[in-house]
């Protein structure tokens, strides 16, 4: 499949770009080949092949989901300005 210069003027629009007149033919030329690549992809038999996601064949390690209650009370305290008991105090906001 070739592109004309007319073509890459449209798609220039649609895309938002700015081309010169005169880089028109060069990027016809260039888009050209790229669709000629695409087309010889299609000649490639992929019969039987699954859908990749990803070309490694490996997963995530992941942890046991155990929930825990964290016990850090006195370390998440220790940062605090001021407490009182387990819970941050904090000044009272009135509008």
């Amino acid at each position: 499949m070739t592109i004309d210069q007319k073509t890459v003027a449209k798609i220039a629009h649609l895309a938002r770009l700015k081309i010169p007149a005169e880089e028109q033919m060069h990027v016809a030329g260039e888009l050209s080949k790229i669709l000629e690549w695409v087309a010889q992809l299609d000649e490639v038999n992929v019969d039987g092949i699954d859908p990749l996601a990803s070309v490694n064949d490996t997963s995530l390690r992941t942890r046991p989901d155990i929930v825990t209650d964290g016990d850090k009370v006195e370390d998440i305290l220790a940062n605090a300005p001021a407490k009182t008991a387990d819970f941050f105090t904090v000044p009272k906001v009135i509008e």
